[in-house]
């Protein structure tokens, strides 16, 4: 299984990006799927998760700014991130809970990080 998520990348405050982490490989299904993010010497938090039903939740602090969705018959998860400051600035992760086809349960699965810059 791989999640490749992609859109970072260098954005003036106020502008927007849109995130996308699609997963591929044996997938038998996808339970919550979820963008969390990394500052600078700061440790990884949660920014939201979706479920599969369309279930979502956000960090108190970016909720309004950003939206989640998804793709189910894509295995794609998507983040809008709206009115950016630069103390948005981290790099992305998304991650699924993942059940692969011939296993009994679901492992969380990372894709590898796409780099917001939101300058001032």
């Amino acid at each position: 299984v791989q999640l490749q998520a992609s859109g970072g990348g260098l954005v003036q405050a106020g502008g927007s990006l849109r995130l996308s982490c699609a997963a591929s490989g044996n997938i038998f299904s996808i339970n919550t799927m979820g963008w969390y993010r990394q500052a600078p010497g700061k440790q990884r938090e949660l920014v939201a998760t979706i479920t599969g039903g369309g279930a979502t939740n956000y960090a108190d602090s970016l909720k309004g700014r950003f939206a989640i969705s998804r793709d189910n018959a894509k295995n794609t998860v998507y983040l809008q991130m709206n009115s950016l400051k630069p103390e948005d600035t981290a790099v992305y992760y998304c991650a699924g809970d993942i059940k692969t086809i011939g296993t009994f349960g679901g492992v969380r699965y990372w894709g590898q990080g796409t780099l917001v810059t939101v300058s001032s």
